[in-house]
């Protein structure tokens, strides 16, 4: 199809009489249209094939086959069905009108020529040609780039099926790699349990040493004093106490009265470290509760009395440090159904953040840098209460130098930790929630204030 150009347009004129085609001609010449010619239908539709005009001027009347016919045949073409054609006639039989109208013209011309009337009539089709060759293009154009878009639309679909693949792909491995984290979260935990069941024999160890240094530097003693009076008592009966000049050297030498008197204290002694070493030992267990796994129903008191045994040797004076005071406002509570051991793993860590807070602050304060005054004696409160009829609370303070927002917001965070590299891996606390709130539907939270300290309360229901 050629270009949409009025000015450059081509104009086939077909009539038998030579003088109707020099008037067309010689009318139509002066506007820079290209004048073709031809003076029967066979030649007009051959030259029409070949030239391709943009409009047809066709006689109705010509030897041969007529105008009618020779539209008829331009129009059943596929080369030049799309060319405008105009009739021209005498004729003036509505029904021949119709007729051409039907065939595919878009016009008729009435001879005698009006010059014009026929500039009018065919400047307005050239121009109506142009506009439906432009319209043409642009429905090419428009044809174009709907297939290029959905080309581009199944190229898309293609890339979002390889993608989605990609996606399900790499699903597949995060979830590999997320089993494989929570496999090491798993180590970690367990390496945090060990890090406190290091602290807890540790704890252990230190307590268990003064009752059994009580037994065994006093056992030495003790048996020289027996075997004294062994000594004494052979030779009360070798003599039957008539030598009462040597039994009273006897007993001066090894100081019998004194003897007598401190025996029994010696005894008493390792009486009350045995005492000590056995009540350590249950205290440990109830600690521990490793042989209970079920939920049972324990008194909250006897864990947190455990946990502050096993803690003792960090709770007193050493040094600077001035030991911390712990003050015990236990209420009536009932026995709670409850996992003790994972509890009381609770207790010890909420306990040894608070000392580990209170020693930091004692040596200087993370807020100012200065130390604290000697008259803030460093001390633990723990709390106890109903709340309503179904659930307990416990409050675990410290008067340390408390929690900064910043850090308040990241306080349960796993792998959190404010302590330096080795004294801590962020997980205590995190476990702690996790304890208190999935394993026993309870509740964990953080009250913080520079002024005043720390304070964790925990919620547990009295019934699981």
């Amino acid at each position: 199809m050629k270009a949409a150009n009025i000015e450059t347009s081509s104009i086939l004129i077909v009539d038998d009489n030579p003088s109707n085609l020099d008037v067309l001609s010689e009318a139509l010449a002066g506007f820079g249209w290209e004048i073709l010619v031809a003076t029967d239908g066979e030649t007009a539709i051959e030259q029409a094939e070949y030239t391709q005009p943009d409009l047809i001027l066709l006689d109705v009347m010509m030897p041969g086959i007529d105008g009618f016919e020779t539209c008829h045949r331009l129009k059943e073409s596929p080369l030049t069905n799309e060319i405008s054609v105009i009739f021209m006639t005498a004729l003036s039989d509505i029904g021949d009108k119709i007729k051409g109208f039907n065939l595919g013209a878009v016009d008729y011309i009435t001879k005698p020529f009006e010059q014009k009337e026929v500039l009018a009539r065919v400047n307005l089709h050239l121009k109506l040609r142009s506009l439906t060759k432009t319209l043409a293009d642009q429905n090419l154009l428009l044809k174009r780039e709907i297939e290029d878009r959905l080309a581009a639309e199944a190229a898309l679909h293609q890339l979002a099926q390889e993608l989605e693949k990609r996606v399900e792909e790499r699903t597949a491995e995060l979830s590999q790699a997320l089993d494989n984290l929570k496999k090491a979260q798993v180590q970690i935990v367990q390496s945090e349990k060990m890090a406190c069941l290091g602290q807890l024999v540790a704890g252990v160890a230190h307590e268990i040493n003064n009752p059994v240094s009580f037994i065994s530097n006093n056992i030495p003693i003790a048996k020289e004093y027996i075997a004294d009076l062994i000594e004494m008592t052979r030779l009360c009966q070798q003599h039957n106490v008539t030598s009462t000049s040597e039994f009273e050297d006897k007993s001066q030498e090894i100081e019998l009265d004194f003897i007598v008197e401190d025996l029994p204290k010696i005894i008493d002694s390792m009486a009350l470290g045995t005492e000590r070493l056995y009540n350590l030992s249950m205290s440990l267990r109830n600690f521990s509760r490793l042989d209970t796994s079920a939920l049972t129903p324990v008194n909250i008191h006897d864990g947190l009395d455990s946990t502050l045994l096993i803690l003792g040797h960090r709770l007193k004076s050493k040094g600077s440090f001035p030991g911390i005071a712990v003050i015990k406002e236990y209420g009536e509570l009932p026995l709670v159904e409850c996992y003790p051991g994972q509890l009381n793993q609770v207790f010890m860590n909420i306990l040894a953040n608070g000392i580990d807070s209170l020693e930091e602050s004692t040596i200087s304060c993370p807020l100012c840098g200065e130390k604290k005054q000697s008259n803030d004696t460093p001390q633990i409160r723990i709390c106890t209460e109903m709340l309503h009829d179904d659930r307990v609370v416990i409050r675990i303070a410290d008067n340390g130098v408390g929690i900064t927002q910043e850090v308040m917001q990241h306080l349960f965070t796993p792998m959190f930790t404010t302590k330096s590299v080795g004294k801590g891996t962020g997980l205590g606390l995190s476990i702690s929630r996790e304890i208190v709130e999935r394993k026993h539907g309870g509740k964990l939270t953080c009250i913080s204030s520079p002024e005043w300290g720390v304070e964790f309360v925990i919620e547990l229901p009295i019934h699981h």
